[in-house]
């Protein structure tokens, strides 16, 4: 029933006039109820409104009440993930954990991730950033890779940080693959004071670099005019200031990152460039570059064993600097958290 007046409202509110709006914000809703199903044993489920900066492209209205608002600041949700188990009168490690795409969304695809870090007693807030999908295209056209989404990922944090006591402010990570883990970078590289740590699945690196390998068409998200409007050839610093890479000598925290050898979106020439320009700056980091793998780009994602052994030791690494209360003594843990049975 739930299901069914989700998907009248999305069509009854007139809020999208194009069909593939409309049926991403059907998507959204339908990927929610999925997450609090699948997540509703062990954590409580909350959706938050939050507000990030103005938006970074503005376009005159020629109305004078319009026109005097447009700094106003953009509204996001994001989810967060309590576990059932946490008691009032304790601390407890949070983790960022932004999503991938150029334009997607939290989605239940990241539910075994999810139950892993919750059941180790992790917080966990996932901010569905400017240029998500499933809230319009407005929303949707708002999209600043690499520049406020950043910003928007910030704002979910000092949420959780100064809004839940259960929260210990100097046990906080971030998380991410692939789009996700160029936003762990940039923030851990841009306000190291705000992290204890961070880990970087896969991310993209170097976007001018990433645009000159992939598709043709897949330069259009960037090109278009609401958003950077020009190629790297012809805003090549505009590029860099959105790249991770520009700003590998600012580590100061603790971050590992993870690739493979045959990585068929972000390319592991891409993430090389990232390790080299840490190495060249002397910075103390931990990396693996893994050899062809099954899954590729979502090698250490999908739910064989080999994949969990991999975030085994994903955990190992942030429990290192977060404690949390419940780390994962072997891989039976960690199989039993995600998939009920070992």
């Amino acid at each position: 029933m739930t299901l069914c007046l989700l998907l009248v409202s999305s069509h009854a509110t007139g809020q999208e006039n194009n069909s593939g709006f409309a049926t991403q914000t059907v998507d959204r809703k339908v990927e929610s109820l999925l997450l609090m199903e699948r997540l509703d044993d062990i954590a409580y489920v909350d959706v938050v409104r939050l507000a990030g900066p103005a938006p970074a492209y503005q376009k005159q209205t020629g109305i004078a009440f319009n026109d005097s608002l447009l700094d106003n600041q953009l509204k996001f949700q994001a989810y967060v993930f309590i576990p059932k188990a946490v008691k009032q009168n304790r601390k407890y490690p949070l983790l960022v954990f932004p999503h991938g795409g150029v334009h997607s969304n939290f989605s239940s695809g990241s539910v075994h991730p999810l139950r892993e870090m919750v059941a180790q007693g992790y917080i966990v807030i996932a901010p569905d950033y400017r240029g998500s999908t499933g809230y319009g295209r407005s929303f949707y056209e708002n999209i600043d890779y690499g520049g406020l989404e950043n910003e928007d990922v910030m704002a979910a944090r000092d949420y959780m940080v100064e809004s839940y006591d259960i929260v210990d402010p100097e046990r906080v990570g971030i998380i991410g693959w692939s789009h996700g883990g160029m936003i762990t970078l940039m923030n851990i590289l841009r306000y190291p004071e705000k992290f204890a740590c961070g880990y970087a699945g896969v991310p993209v690196s170097d976007v001018g670099y990433r645009l000159s390998y992939q598709h043709p068409d897949y330069s259009k998200n960037f090109t278009v005019e609401y958003h950077i409007g020009a190629t790297p050839e012809e805003k090549p610093e505009e590029y860099a200031r959105r790249s991770p890479v520009t700003y590998a000598r600012q580590l100061t925290r603790p971050l590992r990152i993870v690739t493979c050898a045959n990585d068929d979106d972000v390319s592991v020439t891409e993430v090389q460039r990232m390790i080299d320009s840490l190495s060249y700056h002397h910075r103390d980091f931990e990396y693996k570059v893994f050899p062809k793998m099954p899954g590729a780009h979502s090698f250490e994602r999908i739910d064989t064993m080999e994949a969990c052994g991999i975030r085994f030791e994903t955990y190992a690494f942030l429990a290192r600097y977060l404690k949390p209360p419940k780390p994962f003594r072997n891989l039976k843990d960690l199989r039993k958290a995600s998939y009920l049975y070992h």
